[in-house]
């Protein structure tokens, strides 16, 4: 199997306020040999993790237990740092792309890797994305659902997706700083109801945009099975048709056309909505993935998708052959 969906962090993150002379950075606090937390540099806990994020010894014996050949590494979604100074961004994310590029040399048939961008700064972005696609071998990258203020149809941001077609390199949406977290402060919302609608603001905002119309060489997947992109579909192609005055204003092909360049992966918890992204994406664009190694994910690695009945050919699909295409090979 090939997981397209997992996060790691270095061991050791160094202090980015000290550095930089601001707050807002991630580090972690080992309090237990097998176990850190995850704080903001005021101290403000953001989750607790175990040596599994960060120990690629311990990562590859449960790949190994759980038949997964390959992960795809890319980092938390809380280290993009996009609120950063630009050279700052920089700094942060080429730290944390040398940290994964290093364990994909030392495991290049284990890993592979996903690039994290200073996407508010698209210059310095290109620049880091070239040498990671060039340099350093990784796969693609990794980018949130919005940056900063900017939803990703933003002018600012199409050099970008520009250059990651040019590069063959995958780009994988994650959704992160959810949406009305402020009204969101009880029972996990913004994981549970914020993320899917994160998922579904950065595709429509890529289709409405324009931006896989004017670039179809572009290979976009995203996690969480798309989040509530699917389900949605009706209502999102309803409205561009009768209101095309406020939908079809930058794009005139309507987004159901869309569906069969889409990738996402099988993170959906629910047999029913498994074959539901099935009949909505098309069995070529659904690729196994796990948000591994967190709670929210899937704890037996393709248990779902084995557990559906699906003929050989459709499993060796979704389990590899659709990952392979999505990162750029044969498939």
């Amino acid at each position: 199997m090939i997981d397209v969906h997992t996060h790691i962090l270095p061991k050791e993150i160094p202090s980015f306020a000290q550095r930089f002379g601001y707050g807002g950075f991630v580090k972690l606090e080992h309090h237990l040999p097998c176990g850190a937390k995850m704080l903001k540099d005021d101290g403000t806990f953001f989750r607790e993790i175990s040596h599994n994020c960060w120990d690629a010894g311990k990562r590859l014996q449960e790949c190994d237990e759980a038949g997964v050949r390959v992960q795809v590494l890319s980092t938390v979604p809380v280290m993009f740092s996009y609120w950063a100074k630009p050279q700052d961004g920089l700094q942060v994310s080429q730290f944390l792309n040398d940290h994964i590029a290093e364990l994909c040399l030392k495991h290049p048939k284990r890993f592979k890797g996903l690039c994290t961008l200073p996407m508010q700064a698209p210059e310095l972005a290109i620049l880091e994305l070239e040498r990671c696609m060039g340099e350093l071998g990784f796969s693609g990258v990794q980018i949130g659902s919005h940056i900063n203020d900017w939803n990703l149809n933003q002018p600012e941001l199409f050099p970008i997706f520009k250059r990651c077609a040019e590069l063959s390199a995958a780009v994988f949406i994650h959704p992160w700083d959810m949406m009305g977290m402020a009204r969101m402060k009880d029972y996990w919302l913004p994981w549970l109801v914020g993320m899917p609608a994160e998922s579904s603001l950065a595709i429509c905002s890529l289709i409405f945009g324009g931006v896989l119309e004017r670039l179809p060489d572009l290979r976009v997947g995203l996690a969480h099975g798309g989040g509530s992109f699917a389900a949605t579909l009706g209502r999102i192609c309803h409205g561009f048709e009768v209101r095309p005055d406020l939908c079809a204003v930058d794009n005139k092909v309507s987004p159901k056309d869309y569906l069969g360049r889409i990738f996402v992966d099988s993170l959906v918890h629910d047999p029913e909505a498994l074959s539901f992204i099935l009949k909505r994406f098309g069995e070529d664009q659904i690729m196994l993935g796990t948000d591994y190694p967190f709670p929210l994910g899937e704890a037996r690695p393709g248990e779902l998708i084995k557990s559906m009945g699906f003929s050989s050919g459709l499993l060796d699909k979704l389990l590899v052959n659709n990952a392979q295409r999505f990162l750029g090979g044969e498939g």
